[in-house]
């Protein structure tokens, strides 16, 4: 099969960190793979106006149809996300675990799945399967065999979280809860949950460097009429965050994901955790919201990626102290990852976090190398064994078309006209294309 040409005018490079004009793509429809990358001449370009574009070639070129400027970007990346969820405005997390059923919670996955790609996203991190167990790994196959759209999914599968850690908290527990973390205690217990993680098939090990553990000291009401506690502490030590390992257990998690190749990503809250999380080498902090200059600090000598959820974050917590904090990770030179904890809220809509990091002032450039060759290197980097997140010789031929320009109109980053993911067109002029 021969390499066919897409057509562009206004592509981004996250390499470069700058809009390119007038770039054309050779992909091999064989491997999914961009094989040329060409800057076409003055001369060049001029021959193209008026032409007609035959297929399989790709026209990407300004104006779309619509008479707007049509942008180029490679495929998005969501570095945080959880395809079993849907958003908590609709039914709490608790609900969703306890009382939907497996079929259901994994119809629902496979229906975000598909609208993140038509929404641009070709790469999902899914952090966890909260109730699901290690149902992630067959969606992920399901979908790199072709069975069903989707982004391309790094998976985590259960969490990694000590004994009473990270777990379903009620007051009645005799008629079950559901299992949401695999446990263990000790360097022994943790380096097993490790290898039980990998032997699952999980791509990424997440692990809980903190939570809110202590929910039933002081519980909350969970059924209307359900009376209150009388006379509870305040709201912040009423359930704080705290430590579930030790710095010896967090050490000995990331060792054994090292020695099997693959990336740790520390959900890590308070800033005792995402010290202690950087300090043992973790790839990511996931959250990481307070501040702290100590916090930031240790990421930045470790060499952390920062992913700081916030589209999640907005639907808790007043957000001027957050998106400051942000501001200021990547003042220091931490670098920065889109994932916004998605399926709290609306797979589809995924598009928030990086309007928030817009609105935390960091430059639309490096907005959008966090939500592309950065998610790259959250899911791995070169451990992933493709490359994605950049539209460069050798990489997956994954991009997106704007209609619109970002850098005039942020909400074109919401106006998604074409997706390709590995070669293959998923959208075009707005319509999803070989989806029933």
């Amino acid at each position: 099969m021969s390499d066919f040409r897409i057509y562009t005018s206004i592509l981004f490079s996250p390499i470069e960190k700058q809009f390119l004009n007038d770039i054309t793509l050779s992909v091999s429809p064989k491997t999914g793979l961009i094989t040329k990358v060409h800057k076409r001449s003055a001369a060049e370009t001029s021959s193209l106006d008026g032409a007609t574009i035959a297929s399989p070639d790709i026209d990407l070129r300004s104006p779309g149809p619509n008479g707007k400027p049509r942008v180029i970007l490679p495929g998005l990346v969501d570095a945080h996300t959880h395809i079993f969820l849907h958003a908590y405005s609709d039914t709490p997390s608790l609900n969703q675990m306890r009382d939907e059923s497996p079929t259901e919670r994994t119809v629902r996955a496979v229906n975000h799945c598909r609208t993140a790609l038509l929404a641009g996203y070709t790469t999902y991190r899914d952090l966890g399967t909260e109730g699901m167990l290690d149902h992630d790994i067959h969606i992920r196959n399901a979908i790199n065999r072709g069975i069903i759209p989707g982004p391309r999914l790094f998976v985590a599968t259960e969490c990694v979280a000590s004994s009473g850690g990270y777990a379903v908290r009620l007051e009645n527990i005799t008629n079950g809860v559901p299992r949401i973390a695999d446990v263990g205690d000790g360097v022994d217990g943790v380096r097993a949950a490790v290898r039980r993680r990998v032997g699952a098939g999980a791509d990424i090990v997440k692990f809980y460097a903190d939570y809110r553990k202590r929910q039933l000291r002081y519980p909350p009401s969970t059924w209307p009429g359900e009376p209150d506690i009388q006379f509870p502490p305040k709201s912040i030590d009423r359930n704080p965050n705290v430590p579930l390992f030790n710095q010896e257990e967090m050490d000995a998690i990331v060792r054994e994901a090292k020695l099997n190749s693959i990336p740790v990503a520390a959900h890590a809250q308070a800033a005792e955790a995402v010290i202690m999380a950087a300090k043992a080498g973790v790839t990511s902090i996931e959250h990481g919201f307070e501040p702290s200059g100590a916090a930031l600090a240790a990421m930045k000598e470790a060499g952390c990626i920062f992913v700081p959820t916030l589209a999640v974050l907005e639907l808790f917590l007043p957000m001027e102290a957050i998106l400051a904090h942000t501001r200021k990770a990547w003042d220091m030179g931490i670098k920065l990852a889109c994932g916004g904890d998605t399926g709290a809220f609306d797979h589809g809509q995924n598009a928030r976090e990086i309007e928030l990091f817009i609105e935390a002032g960091i430059p639309l450039e490096e907005v959008l190398t966090a939500s592309t060759l950065h998610g790259w290197e959250t899911c791995g980097g070169e451990l992933c064994g493709r490359k994605f997140g950049c539209l460069e010789e050798g990489w997956a031929a994954d991009l997106v078309a704007l209609e619109g320009d970002p850098r005039e109109d942020t909400d074109s980053l919401r106006r998604v006209e074409f997706v390709m993911k590995d070669g293959r067109v998923w959208k075009k002029d707005g319509v999803a294309v070989g989806i029933a």
